[in-house]
Parts: C-alpha cells; sequence; structure tokens
C-alpha cells in the first residue's frame, strides 16, 4: 500500500529533495506540499495523510510545536539541520529523525521505518472487530539498485560479514545491513531467527530433524541449540 506523504518545510530545495528522493521509493505518494506549519493544518484536514516530513525550524510555527497541537498526528519523520532536537523529537514518537543533508539510502531506511509502523487497511473480522495486514513487500538495496521484493518470496536471510545475504529460491540479493535489522522489520508472524546467521521464513519450511532443518528448496540450514525449544513453540502457535 501507499503511504500519502506531506511534505512541511520552508526550505524549497528540501522539498526538491524529499522529491526527487520519493519516486525511488514505490509507497512513498506525495500529496500535498507545505511551505508553513501552519499552512498544514488545512491540508490535513483536506487530504488523507499517512505520513509527514517535517522540518523542526519554520517562522511563525516550529515543526514540534506543530506536531504537539495535533490531536491524533499521522507518522512523521524530522527533517532537520539541528541534532540537538533529536531527543525531544523521539519523546513525541516519530518513526525517524533524518539530519540535513542526508543521502537517498538514509531515506529509504527512514521511509521503510514508516511503512513497518504504519497500522495498514483495517479488515473486518464480522464481529465488529479489526484486524491489521502485515506488510507484504520490502525495499532493499543491492549493488547500487534498490529493489521491491515481496516477502513471499524471500525463504531465508543468511548474515555474510557485514551483508546479509536474502535468499529467493534459487538466488539471492546481497544488501549491506544486519541480520538484526531485518528481524526488527520483518513480521515475526512469518519469519524467525533460528540461528545468529540465519532468519527464515516459516512458509518454506519442509521439516525439522535435530539440529537442522530443511526448506522446500531443498536448502538445509542449522538451527542454533539455544533456539531448538523457541521454535518449536513457534511453529506450534504457543
Amino acid at each position: 500500500m501507499d503511504l500519502r506523504t506531506l511534505i512541511i518545510d520552508d526550505e524549497p530545495l528540501a522539498h526538491d529533495i524529499i522529491l526527487d528522493y520519493s519516486r525511488g521509493v514505490p509507497f512513498i505518494q506525495i500529496v500535498g506540499q507545505c511551505y508553513m506549519a501552519t499552512e498544514a493544518f488545512t491540508m490535513l484536514q483536506e487530504k488523507e495523510v499517512d505520513l509527514i516530513f517535517l522540518d523542526i525550524h519554520m517562522p511563525k510555527l516550529k515543526g514540534l510545536d506543530f506536531l504537539r497541537s495535533l490531536q491524533k498526528p499521522p507518522l512523521v519523520i524530522l527533517t532537520t539541520a539541528y541534532e540537538e532536537y533529536a531527543l525531544e523529537g523521539y519523546e513525541l514518537n516519530v518513526c525517524d529523525y533524518l539530519l540535513k543533508p542526508f543521502r537517498f539510502e538514509r531515506f529509504v531506511q527512514a521511509a521503510n521505518k514508516a511503512l513497518d509502523r504504519h497500522p495498514q487497511k483495517k479488515v473486518g473480522t464480522g464481529r465488529g472487530e479489526a484486524v491489521s495486514t502485515a506488510p507484504t513487500s520490502i525495499l532493499i538495496k543491492s549493488d547500487k539498485k534498490y529493489v521491491q521484493l515481496s516477502l513471499k518470496d524471500i525463504y531465508y536471510l543468511e548474515s555474510y560479514g557485514n551483508f546479509v545475504k536474502v535468499w529467493q529460491e534459487d538466488n539471492f540479493l546481497l544488501t549491506a545491513r544486519t541480520l538484526s535489522s531485518f528481524e526488527e522489520q520483518l513480521p515475526s508472524a512469518d519469519f524467525f531467527r533460528i540461528h545468529k546467521s540465519y532468519l527464515i521464513n516459516r512458509h518454506y519450511l519442509d521439516y525439522w530433524e535435530g539440529n537442522y532443518l530443511q526448506l522446500k528448496n531443498g536448502q538445509q540450514l542449522p538451527i542454533g541449540k539455544s533456539q531448538r525449544k523457541a521454535f518449536r513453540q513457534y511453529m506450534e502457535g504457543e
């Protein structure tokens, strides 16, 4: 799904950079631009907004004061040249804090955090309840390219030095991230850390025997001794 996004920043150059970067992130949809926070009140009434890129230092109304004034704020990524406001921003539950000037890869990381925190579309259960739909894809940087990869195509992830191999059925994408960062981002209902070096998609488990398991593509992976009990409970749904 798309994140309907609003830019609030008094610098035209900042708008240009965010607009340019957003073209490379498939789920970011820019729906409005404001050059003062005071303009954004009307924009938020007129449009559905999931995410705001919010500058801190703006005339008339500062970004953090604007954020405090919102009763039910959208997701927020702060964009600023002043790092001393980071703690205050996180106390307001922002998704991320981009320190200007920021690179594209850092922008993508922040966007992924926002996507991960989005409540997603609600689906009725027929009993007056609602459940959230988990993310279905992830954006991965590999060999200078950004690839939008469906989660159902990921068999497992393998730690490889300072990189991670994101394995599909019989090939992989190599990305400069940690396995722990993927563990935090991927839905725990589908992915489990079986070993310090491996994170698997449970839907591709063929069988488990002793200290290893086999995936449906024939790949055998070790399971850590300390993880065996937790993995059994996880697969049994306890």
